[in-house]
């Protein structure tokens, strides 16, 4: 599976994603770095079949309007340390990389993860 990381979130998940064996950019490996417009990242999660990973309500806006991104996984955890928000993805990384074989759209708050479809 790949993954394309929003600018809001650290570049360390980005590599946490790398190290645990899947495919992961952030935006400050994009030409623009982080000021990367999102319909450049909904192109290249189109293009290269990437997870969006984002706090940023937008693209959830545009997946349901437009169709794009590919697949969206909304962090939906308002304020989070950095450290806290990696293991919450480490804890359920797995549960999150198989429910995308079959939905588009998932929503990782604290307590639970939502599978939108």
């Amino acid at each position: 599976m790949k993954f394309l990381l929003d600018a809001q979130l650290p570049k360390k998940l980005s590599l946490f994603l790398n190290y645990k064996g899947y495919d992961s950019l952030h935006t400050l490996d994009l030409p623009q770095k982080n000021k990367s417009k999102d319909s450049e990242l909904n192109t290249i999660s189109i293009e290269q079949q990437r997870v969006v990973i984002s706090k940023d309500m937008d693209f959830v806006e545009s997946l349901l309007i437009s169709n794009k991104p590919y697949k969206l996984l909304y962090v939906n955890t308002g304020n989070i340390s950095n450290k806290d928000l990696q293991k919450l993805l480490s804890d359920n990384l797995e549960y999150i990389v198989l429910s995308f074989s079959e939905n588009r759209f998932i929503e990782l708050t604290h307590q639970n993860i939502i599978v939108h479809g």
